[in-house]
């Protein structure tokens, strides 16, 4: 059966620009913004926010199609808080995108309660409703409706981590019982999602360097409820050249199906193993 994506009504906002700039570097990931009166779109394939945080049926569906992707991927069947693992992975990291590409692209932080957000992941789809949003000064949208000026970037950065917080609190209690991880852990996630989310999207625009010093002020390793901070640094490649990693805050699980290939931020992978992997990725 075709799924026929919804058409909601457009909207345009302060931070439709920034939108339309992710697509144009990650196709894989468009931004719908909705008009206020449209209501979110709940075809199937689509799930609002506020289900998955429930925990209920919506979130055993969501969670199904992480189950039966680890069969088609690797023919075998993964713990159950390890597909719920991989499923909150598959919809924060979008999910901090929203938030953060704005703010990287044209310092404006949008507001996204639960009740805002819509996620369609085949097809890679998120549908948000703007109704307000954080800038400085000088902004030129400073004087348009719902917006909230702030003195100073360190302001707008606390902006950055109060909205990524607010939209991720439920999502994270909807999740947790089945991930069987504590408060800790999961923010632990959630700080991951924020750093490497923004740090791809920042290679992809051509401004990693700068990517990763923003992410550096934005968790420092001091903001409650996140843990860790953004942790990187550099080693050293074959011919010298200076590799970017990070270390995790936390560990996705994949290793449970793969024990010999983690990931290259992973605290499994030691430096040795991290310059291979990045040396391989650069020659590719």
């Amino acid at each position: 059966m075709t799924l026929v994506t919804p058409a909601p009504a457009a909207a345009h906002s302060a931070v439709s620009t920034a939108y339309a700039r992710l697509t144009e570097v990650f196709p894989s990931l468009r931004v719908i913004e909705l008009d206020a009166a449209a209501p979110l779109p709940a075809e199937p394939g689509w799930v609002r926010t506020e289900q998955l945080a429930e925990g209920g049926a919506a979130l055993d569906a969501f969670l199904a199609w992480d189950d039966a992707q680890v069969v088609k991927d690797y023919g075998q069947r993964a713990r159950p808080d390890v597909v719920a693992s991989f499923g909150l992975h598959r919809y924060a990291w979008p999910a901090c995108l929203l938030i953060t590409v704005p703010w990287f692209l044209h310092r404006r932080v949008p507001r996204f309660p639960a009740a805002h957000v819509s996620f369609q992941r085949t097809l890679g789809r998120m549908a948000v409703r703007v109704t307000d949003f954080a800038c400085l000064p000088d902004d030129p949208a400073a004087t348009q409706p719902g917006a909230r000026v702030v003195p100073d970037e360190e302001a707008l950065r606390a902006e950055v981590r109060d909205a990524v917080a607010e939209h991720l609190q439920p999502v994270l209690t909807g999740f947790g019982p089945r991930m069987r991880r504590g408060p800790r852990a999961l923010w632990g996630m959630a700080t991951d999602e924020i750093v490497e989310g923004l740090w791809y999207v920042g290679h992809l625009l051509g401004e990693e360097r700068r990517a990763m010093t923003e992410l550096a002020e934005l968790l420092p390793g001091t903001t409650k409820p996140y843990v860790g901070k953004a942790a990187f640094r550099e080693l050293a490649g074959p011919d010298g050249r200076p590799l970017p990693t990070r270390d995790r805050a936390s560990c996705c699980l994949f290793y449970t199906l793969r024990p010999e290939d983690t990931c290259v931020t992973c605290p499994r992978t030691c430096d040795a193993d991290r310059v291979t992997k990045l040396t391989a990725t650069a020659a590719a």
